[in-house]
């Protein structure tokens, strides 16, 4: 009897969705219809996948300073409390131990680190995994540019009454806009962020998500096969 080995089974991928975003000015005139990347935005979002990768991130936000001291580690205990026989209580060897006041900590924390190896593939997968989920959803807003002459709070603030937008936002901002994230970073809800900075969770913590033209993701050159 022969036993036939069966291999990976294969699953069909979905495909990807085509979508558009009203590119717009400062003022909220709708200049053109772009259309988004569709393998960073036309994805079905992988979920199990957004949560193993958004919870590594905030495990790595952890300090993990907090620190207690051993009874190696307290004042004092040079001799034992009392003798070893004749009072009637139990013996003890050092008033240093944890039942003792002032003694060390039994079991307490000590400084760690909580973050966790990701690959970089599934980090990817993560961000645009939310990107997608943010552009079916229409909380993907682009801008032309959000080059300021000088840093202005109120402009940042016409810009996102302009854009329509409520609820915490996410504006991806070029390096060389200084004057924008100076402006922008003034206001309650609004986070800044270069496109380097962009990960999975400010994506989806975020209501609304902001590109302009030097920012919005699009598709990696691939190489030339010689």
């Amino acid at each position: 009897m022969t036993m036939l080995l069966r291999g990976p089974i294969k699953k069909d991928k979905a495909p990807l969705a085509e979508r558009t975003v009203e590119r717009k000015d400062k003022t909220g005139k709708v200049i053109s219809t772009v259309t988004l990347e569709p393998s960073i935005f036309g994805l079905e979002p992988n979920v199990g996948v957004l949560h193993q990768v958004t919870t590594a991130q905030l495990a790595a936000r952890r300090a993990g300073t907090q620190s207690t001291k051993t009874r190696a580690e307290v004042r004092g205990g040079g001799k034992k409390p009392f003798s070893q026989k004749g009072t009637g209580r139990a013996r003890q060897g050092t008033p240093r131990a944890s039942q003792f006041t002032g003694g060390g900590i039994a079991l307490g924390p000590k400084p760690r680190g909580y973050s966790e190896k990701t690959p970089k593939k599934m980090i990817k997968l993560a961000l645009h995994s939310a990107l997608s989920d943010r552009a079916l959803n229409n909380q993907v807003h682009l801008i032309d540019s959000l080059s300021f002459e000088r840093p202005h709070t109120k402009s940042a603030i016409s810009v996102i009454e302009a854009l329509a937008i409520t609820g915490k936002v996410l504006v991806v901002i070029d390096e060389t806009a200084e004057h924008a994230a100076l402006s922008f970073r003034n206001l309650p809800g609004i986070t800044v962020q270069q496109p380097g900075q962009l990960n999975a969770y400010d994506v989806m913590v975020a209501d609304a998500i902001v590109f302009t033209d030097a920012t919005l993701p699009v598709a990696e050159p691939t190489a030339e096969v010689r």
